[in-house]
């Protein structure tokens, strides 16, 4: 079969090259019939040569040092069929983290925030320890372990160039028994998401204190959940197991890591060039609070390469974002909280025992049990304490009469600062303005998300997106005996206080 020449400035040509198209007769390609493949040190002089060892169709051969958006572009483009190639990601927005932060990875002196990448599934053989050879391959100077002492861990990172920190079977190390033992770990790994946040250790040979830095990038693998707060300081990608008739390409390491390793050089060479810009980069983010400061190096780099990465960008943002703190497990105290507000209805006041009787209504909740485990007056003042509100002596209508109570007004500042808003807009929304103790005015706003254009509006949420709220766990209150009070007029307690 005799194809014809392609020009060796066929970007095209190697774009389909780089997505595993055969290509036959391009001065990049193998010449064998149906090998799309090249390596830098194996690309043909000549359409009659043949490659030694094809490697991944992911192989992008090297150019020029990238020095505009459209390279950047072309980059990232390729990285992510890398990605693709090897892996079934749960979205395409998984697909976009991944590459993004996998890029970053080559411009850590730029970043204020080291972003963490959560690689997690709920079973084995989902393809987590899979994306983290990729990541592996293309991330910038990679140090992988499935167990290390935190001291070997301070040291490597305490070096002039930190190495972007990979941790296997993560869940071996914080799940169970173990996780206590490795607190220490546990603390660098949320101490190295900011900069300029050292370990201080004694070094007694020389009798002085010694600072070890702490920044790095890192990924973590493992099956479950890791500790909630790495996954606060990261993009969590929920791996799942492939489903019938989905196929991925077999990776190979000795045949397969050498493409991953140019594409790694490629993104060094095209980031080192804008160090300078990324540093100064102050993209406009969707997101808030810790949330945007793991995003925006992602997010820089998406606009630093153009075209649609921006976009991408933003919305994988929000949309994994969502996801997280969808997932994430609520503490009992704002559970608690939630509860209570769903529990108070339109009441001005409650008696503590009416409260609990409520409480206990929902066959899910922590507290529905009578015994140790449920909740108590006691450990409902306990939880309590902590937003600074307290039972009072409230005087009640017949047949009540006087006994401990909550009044409303002392849980409106915190159902305003840690629950998330009802929907539509409730009295307990409205409450915090009319509280002494509650908000100032300006406390910040939250909008609708833009994630789906058919579900904005009907999905609200709550947490680290800019623009979102959360829905509300439902908490019944049928099938009570206990007296109502939702009506009960508000009266002036003893000792002066206002029921």
């Amino acid at each position: 079969m005799t194809a014809t020449a392609t020009p060796r400035d066929d970007w095209a040509g190697i774009d389909r090259l780089a997505h595993g198209e055969a290509v036959l007769g391009h001065p990049h390609a193998c010449a064998r019939e149906g090998c799309a493949h090249g390596k830098p040190q194996h690309t043909p002089k000549t359409t009659t040569r043949t490659c030694e060892q094809c490697p991944c169709p992911g192989w992008m051969p090297a150019r020029h040092v990238a020095g505009t958006t459209d390279d950047g572009a072309l980059i990232l483009d390729q990285l992510h069929a890398i990605i693709t190639r090897y892996v079934i990601l749960p979205s395409t927005e998984a697909a976009i983290a991944v590459a993004l932060w996998i890029a970053a990875s080559h411009a850590q002196a730029s970043w204020a925030h080291a972003p963490r990448l959560v690689i997690r599934a709920p079973e084995k053989r989902c393809g987590k320890s899979r994306l983290l050879d990729i990541v592996e391959g293309t991330c910038h100077a990679p140090l992988i372990t499935v167990n290390a002492s935190p001291a070997a861990v301070y040291r490597a990172i305490g070096s002039d160039v930190p190495p972007t920190l990979l941790v296997d079977e993560a869940d071996t190390i914080f799940g169970g028994k173990n996780a206590e033992a490795n607190e220490d770990l546990r603390g660098l790994l949320n101490a190295g998401h900011q900069r300029n946040r050292p370990a201080i250790r004694w070094d007694n040979a020389n009798r002085r204190l010694e600072t070890i830095p702490t920044f790095a990038m890192a990924a973590l693998a493992g099956i479950g959940a890791m500790p909630d707060t790495i996954e606060d300081r990261a993009v969590v990608i929920r791996m799942r197991r492939r489903a019938p008739g989905e196929t991925v390409a077999p990776f190979r390491h000795r045949r397969d890591r050498p493409a991953l390793t140019t594409m790694a050089a490629t993104l060094a060479r095209w980031l080192t060039a804008h160090l300078a810009d990324l540093e100064k980069a102050e993209p406009p983010m969707p997101l808030e609070d810790r949330a945007a400061d793991t995003w925006e190096p992602l997010i820089a780099v998406a606009d630093l390469a153009g075209r649609d990465w921006p976009d991408a960008a933003r919305h994988a943002a929000v949309a994994l974002t969502t996801d997280r703190d969808q997932a994430a497990a609520v503490s009992d105290r704002i559970r608690l909280l939630t509860d209570c507000r769903i529990a108070f209805g339109d009441a001005d006041a409650l008696p503590t025992e009416t409260l609990i009787t409520r409480l206990r209504a929902d066959p899910e909740a922590p507290w529905c049990d009578h015994g140790s485990d449920g909740i108590s007056a006691r450990r409902l003042a306990a939880l309590l304490s902590d937003y600074d509100i307290r039972s009072d002596i409230i005087r009640f209508g017949e047949p009540i009469g006087r006994v401990r109570g909550y009044h409303r007004t002392d849980f409106t500042d915190a159902w305003a600062r840690y629950c998330p808003p009802l929907a539509g807009g409730t009295r307990d929304n409205r409450a915090t303005h009319d509280n002494p103790r509650s908000a100032p005015s300006q406390f910040p706003q939250r909008h609708r998300s833009t994630r789906d254009s058919n579900s904005a509006h009907d999905s609200p949420r709550h947490g680290s997106i800019r623009d979102s709220q959360q829905p509300v766990t439902g908490l019944t209150c049928e099938n009570t005996d206990v007296t109502d009070v939702t009506d009960t007029p508000r009266l002036r307690g003893i000792d002066g206080g206002a029921a």
